[in-house]
């Protein structure tokens, strides 16, 4: 296995010769023909995301608490504890898609919004983007959403962290990764206090 001594070090992009797009029931597939910097031609085969992507919003009524929600998942066919998350609509901008979504799933606003980052469901074949907000300075207010049942929505401390990894009932990745780089933020303020 080759590797580098700097692990940011420069890369070539390979060269994208064609892209081929054809819709498969409610997705885009393309395959896209690849030249790397090596002259080696590939061809990948890659999901195309419909709409804006999505957002995680991790809401915090305080600096150690972020507010999870408790909704059924029809994937792993039981109730799993997670952010509130959902999709960008139309030509609605990322935080005001992190605002609406709070409001419908937690019954919170937030006078605070920042995006912190993105994350890729998974990077080596989806296009598909979910952006990682945090949310700050809430107030009560519920908008109506299309959940099939009202969310429970659980406190977590922060500190708590290494207990909720652990959690049968915690697995989405979206989830966990979003709590941690929120964490190294809420961190990293208080450092520089």
């Amino acid at each position: 296995m080759a590797h580098s001594d700097s692990p940011d070090r420069p890369l070539i992009p390979p060269v994208i010769h064609r892209v081929r797009a054809r819709e498969e029931a409610d997705r885009i597939v393309e395959t896209v023909d690849l030249e790397f910097s090596n002259g080696e031609r590939r061809l990948y085969s890659r999901i195309r995301a419909r709409g804006q992507g999505a957002v995680i919003i991790a809401a915090m009524p305080d600096p150690e608490t972020v507010l999870l929600v408790r909704e059924y998942a029809c994937g792993v066919e039981r109730y799993e504890l997670g952010l509130p998350k959902g999709r960008i609509d139309g030509d609605e901008g990322v935080l005001a898609a992190a605002d609406r979504e709070l409001k419908e799933e937690v019954g919170f606003g937030a006078r605070t919004l920042t995006q912190l980052r993105s994350l890729s469901l998974a990077p080596n074949y989806m296009t598909h983007q979910a952006y990682v907000v945090l949310a700050e300075d809430l107030y009560p207010e519920r908008l109506p959403g299309d959940e099939p049942e009202e969310l429970e929505v659980v406190p977590w401390k922060l500190d708590a962290l290494d207990e909720l990894v652990l959690r049968e009932d915690c697995s989405d990745g979206r989830s966990l990764a979003a709590l941690f780089v929120v964490r190294e933020v809420v961190r990293a303020r208080g450092a520089c206090a």
